[in-house]
């Protein structure tokens, strides 16, 4: 899925079919569709769009026996170490002083356990330390110099994460911030922050879930920020009776809305992996009511997506907007399928 943010500038919203009202109590309208919960396949790997080869990957080892969160790791760890993603690990874009810094968090279903590393800099797989906070401390997350510490006492190698690409992307940011700065850039029409995320959860044949969410956050933002992809029920969260789900999109929202552990509890109460998802969704437009990030009444600005699997092996992918694309194995054939969502845009 292509999880940037929305960029639709001032462009109207328009929605098809048929309104249902104040869809579950919410106030928010929604335009009808298809169900697009997929399933039963088990094993299945989901991720998002950026995650195809993530999700041959993880497939590939759950087949040969590997645990499901060594193998949706590893599946990340494509994508992290990939200079030509610019949202994740190495290559990722920089905070506003230009210096790279990600978040990723781990969870094991059936342990219940969980490990997290937040504005980490230097280390291309921050995905690998969350799991070794996991699996040698007490602690669930660790944070800016403490986590590259803690990496380092592990091995992890230091290394420069700012690509050329990454730079002069940030170059072009700060010489388009204002028409009245100092900085002399192109026009300052057009110009728009590029965010996004990877997220990969994983279900073998008995039943196991585990998941991964890794990132390196909002474009040029400030340094220290920390979203949701660290935050476990917020990017992640992994329940080995019941689901698994995580989200990529403008963390702020999510962490306001808990989302992937509402999404895991709503799919404990009976809602497919798309309702319960939506549910979420409707909740996120409704309590957006700050004027610089709406559209229109219940419409952001921005977008949010989340993924979910069931215990069963039913999965399915959701944003706000028409458009977004998901990556899935379901034991057949790995490949991109159309997320659900509330709005189409104009």
């Amino acid at each position: 899925m292509n999880s940037n943010e929305n960029k639709m500038g001032r462009r109207e919203f328009l929605q098809v079919g048929a309104t249902l009202g104040a869809a579950a109590g919410l106030g928010v309208a929604v335009a009808a569709q298809e169900s697009k919960t997929f399933g039963r396949a088990v094993p299945v790997v989901i991720s998002s769009a950026n995650g195809l080869r993530a999700t041959e990957k993880a497939m590939h080892l759950i087949r040969a026996g590997t645990d499901t969160l060594d193998a949706a790791i590893a599946g990340v760890n494509i994508v992290e170490e990939d200079p030509n993603d610019i949202t994740v690990g190495y290559g990722g874009l920089p905070n506003e002083r230009g210096v790279v810094e990600l978040d990723a968090c781990v969870m094991h279903g059936p342990t219940y356990r969980a490990g997290a590393v937040g504005a980490l800099q230097n280390i291309k797989t921050p995905s690998k330390v969350a799991k070794t906070i996991m699996d040698h401390t007490n602690h669930i997350l660790l944070v800016g110099q403490g986590a590259l510490d803690f990496a380092k006492m592990y091995g992890f190698k230091e290394e420069n994460l700012l690509t050329d690409k990454a730079r002069e992307l940030w170059v072009r940011w700060k010489e388009n911030l204002s028409p009245n700065d100092d900085w002399i850039g192109e026009d300052q029409r057009g110009f728009s922050r590029p965010t996004g995320t990877i997220t990969c959860l994983a279900l073998n044949e008995k039943g196991d879930l585990s998941g991964c969410t890794s990132t390196s956050g909002l474009a040029f933002k400030i340094p220290g920020r920390v979203g949701d992809s660290p935050l476990i029920g917020d990017g992640l969260y992994v329940d080995n009776d019941v689901g698994a789900c995580g989200s990529t999109g403008r963390g702020e929202a999510v962490i306001l809305s808990s989302g992937s552990r509402i999404v895991v509890e709503n799919m404990r109460h009976g809602m497919s992996p798309e309702e319960a998802i939506l549910d979420v969704l409707k909740r996120i437009c409704r309590y957006t009511s700050e004027t610089r990030w709406l559209h229109s009444p219940g419409k952001p600005k921005f977008d949010v997506n989340f993924y979910a699997i069931n215990k069963k092996g039913d999965y399915a992918a959701a944003a706000i907007y028409k458009g977004s694309k998901f990556s899935v194995h379901d034991g057949l054939r790995n490949t991109h399928k159309d997320s659900g969502y509330l709005f189409e845009k104009a």
